[in-house]
């Protein structure tokens, strides 16, 4: 899944969206592209709950590809 993340600016927020993400699956692989602000992630998790995730992280989310 393709995500739009708006808000990242820092190593600290990629690390923030990576773990709210692996808490999900533990297993996920999570790629994170600060300067386009998009997170590709791949796990057992629906769409729904990712965005949920990275929201509860405090930044803005949507996808933007399934």
């Amino acid at each position: 899944m393709l995500f739009k993340v708006t808000g990242m600016t820092c190593g600290h927020c990629a690390r923030a969206v990576t773990r709210a993400l692996q808490a999900l699956d533990p297993q996920a692989s999570v790629e994170v592209d600060l300067g386009k602000g998009e997170v590709l992630a791949n796990g057992t998790f629906v769409a729904a709950a990712a965005i949920a995730a990275i929201e509860s992280e405090g930044y803005k989310a949507e996808l933007l590809q399934a």
